[in-house]
């Protein structure tokens, strides 16, 4: 599902191959499935229930005549009885034979074959005994910090960082729910946590011909709760020989298990200096196609689907290590619907408008978009948030930043919240233009990186502008169809009121025609002209200077998209009834669909603020809700299991009468 669906359906086009597209019912009218030459339901919308069915999908390749099946990332992808299954049937896996995923599988076994590779590995516990008194022994035996993490997971799922003996068994609990709701398999490892690490991974490809090569190094070190945010090929600062040890290393790892097809060998990286030759080891091999493959794509010129598909088909690899180069830099970085000023919960809903920059798709090129929604879609509570990847190349890390920077500008989403002004707060950060950052810059800097800037006067003036319906293009250019605002004796000024976060705004418009405004404000006043461009974009001018902005009026709500932020406007309703407003206070409301997966909380006991209640299952990730204020609870209205949508009260807390 989602966007690399679409990625491997349009690579399948281009070699004129017919596709099939499996979906639950959430992705009916998905864009995948709108791609795909065939589509057939598996399921209704849980993962578990459709996507996480491998006999459906097999069921539905069987009834359609499918010759192969392509797992594309996330669900089935690394499971090494879905393989199997798939070629027990009759139909090509493209992908690693199962004995690879499955040694790759568990991340305890996977050190042990590493180790006995001569692979570097990080110090860690990987015993079977799961007795959280034994982990907990273990986890003080390695020295803190540390980091729990699922013997069977991925994508920072069932990760956690504990940084104190006194933190252990909470985050081991949450780890190993997390686990299993994602994996089915609660067990975890344990792993000495490397101060100022670098996440560097390296592509690698095998044939059935016993060849392989790895093409090149992402650095994935800019990450956010052990999800990658931006990364990029090749990594910064990185020395030849360096370089050389970890291709080695990779093919190394790939050859101890006959590997096939696509994986990517992941290192952990010493960055507290310049990295060297003795100073990475191996954390995990993923054994499918990576989310952040374009960017390999980007500097070898090789479509990574396109060789799984040969590959599978039992065709040697067209190129050898020798004939592979670097050429220039590559970011991507991934566009979310999350709401970041909430720290980082998804944010479902509909997309009302979304407009992309100009750049192909799904292939090669200077500014690459990669997505599997279009303007209408609902993003959906069930799967990951994210809306597209964005995936620049340039000559330069410089000149490819710029890039970046520039594109990001003109991606423009409304209906839904988005990452995009948090990613451009990464991209201006000085440690990480520089390339000398560890996984730890977001954490670091998470309170300066998610602050939301205020709405300048010319921000103001362009919203109150657009707000009164004042930007509508003419018809024609009869000038008695261009009279709006117009007056015989006066201009003529228009009041409003307009909402951003906790403020209200009262501004006036006076109209001064041929596209000039003045706004007057509380205690400002803004001289502006609005001129529209080509599509949603339009040229601000003020005394200052002209920028290009972005206004669009939706129902009540207005968005201005400029420099690199996006400010969201109300209209209130006038009638709407007038709510008590310290009642949220007495409260504990679901911030978004999800499922209530453990409840922490007992009618009539005292809680404090901050306490966590309730763990809310979203989007495949946990999120701990916590109490809004000290005081007694109430009622407990949900319980473990529970389906809620946005806005379920969970529980209440007796009223403060203080």
């Amino acid at each position: 599902r989602g966007e690399i669906a679409c990625r491997i359906i349009a690579t399948a086009k281009r070699f004129g191959a017919r596709t099939v597209a499996v979906h639950s019912d959430a992705d009916a009218y998905a864009k995948h499935v709108a791609m795909a030459d065939e589509a057939v339901c598996i399921g209704p919308p849980p993962s578990s229930e459709s996507y996480l069915v491998g006999e459906r999908i097999i069921e539905a390749a069987l009834a359609t005549g499918a010759q192969a099946i392509h797992p594309g990332y996330g669900f089935l992808s690394e499971n090494p009885e879905f393989a199997e299954a798939v070629e027990a049937s009759g139909i090509v896996f493209i992908g690693p034979p199962a004995s690879a995923i499955r040694a790759m599988g568990l991340k305890d076994s996977a050190k042990k074959i590493m180790t006995k590779a001569g692979v570097p590995v990080v110090p860690g516990y990987l015993g079977q005994d799961q007795d959280p008194e034994r982990l907990a022994d273990e986890a003080a035996r390695i020295g803190y910090p540390v980091l729990i993490k699922a013997r069977a997971g991925g994508g920072g799922k069932g990760m956690r960082l504990v940084e104190s003996e006194s933190k252990f068994q909470a985050a081991l609990e949450g780890a190993r729910r997390e686990a299993m709701a994602s994996f089915g398999d609660s067990n975890c490892i344990i792993e000495k946590f490397v101060s100022n690490p670098r996440h560097v991974e390296i592509q690698v490809f095998g044939d059935r011909h016993g060849n392989i090569v790895h093409l090149f190094e992402r650095d994935c070190s800019l990450q956010r709760r052990h999800q990658k945010v931006i990364e990029e090929a090749p990594a910064p600062c990185m020395p030849d020989d360096v370089r050389k040890a970890m291709g080695r290393a990779a093919v190394d790892a790939a050859r101890a298990i006959d590997y096939r097809g696509a994986g990517t060998v992941e290192f952990i990286a010493d960055g507290s200096g310049p990295l060297r030759e003795d100073g990475f080891w191996f954390m995990e091999m993923n054994t499918r196609l990576q989310v952040e493959h374009p960017v390999t794509e980007a500097i070898t010129g090789l479509d990574l689907v396109e060789l799984q598909f040969r590959v599978a088909s039992g065709e040697p690899l067209p190129v050898r290590q020798d004939d592979l180069s670097i050429d220039g830099w590559s970011f991507e970085a991934r566009i979310y619907a999350e709401d970041v000023a909430r720290d980082f919960l998804p944010a479902p809903g509909k997309l009302d408008c979304l407009s992309f920059p100009k750049g192909s798709s799904f292939e090669r090129g200077s500014v690459r978009i990669d997505s599997g929604v279009r303007q209408g879609d609902e993003v959906s509570p069930w799967y990951d948030p994210m809306l597209a990847k964005l995936i620049v190349h340039g000559p330069s890390r410089k000149a490819a930043l710029n890039q970046l920077m520039t594109a990001l500008d003109d991606f423009l989403v409304t209906g839904v919240t988005t990452n995009v002004q948090f990613l451009h707060a990464v991209l201006n950060d000085k440690e990480f233009r520089e390339g000398k950052f560890d996984t730890s810059l977001i954490a670091c800097k998470q309170e300066t990186l998610v602050a939301t800037p205020d709405p300048d006067e010319t921000v103001i003036a362009l919203a109150a502008v657009c707000g009164l319906g004042l930007l509508e293009p003419p018809f024609s250019q009869d000038p008695w169809e261009r009279l709006t605002g117009w007056r015989h004796w006066t201009d003529a000024t228009q009041y409003m009121v307009l909402e951003t976060g906790n403020r209200v705004l009262e501004p006036s418009v006076t109209i001064l025609g041929n596209g000039w405004f003045v706004v007057d404000g509380e205690s400002s006043s803004t001289r502006i002209k609005v001129t529209l461009q080509d599509g949603p974009f339009c040229q601000v001018e003020t005394d200052k200077g002209k920028f290009r902005a972005v206004a669009i009026l939706d129902a009540n709500r207005i968005s201005i998209f400029a420099a690199g932020a996006c400010f969201v406007f109300h209209l209130p309703d006038a009638l709407a009834d007038i709510e008590d407003e310290g009642k949220g206070g007495d409260m504990l409301v679901a911030p978004m669909p999800g499922l209530v997966r453990q409840v922490a909380a007992k009618s009539g006991e005292m809680v404090d603020e901050g306490d966590p209640l309730v763990v809310l299952e979203a989007m495949k990730m946990e999120h701990a809700l916590t109490s809004p204020r000290n005081g007694r609870i109430k009622d407990v209205l949900a319980a473990g299991g529970d389906q809620v949508t946005e806005g379920t009260v969970l529980l209440t807390l007796e009223p403060d009468h203080a």
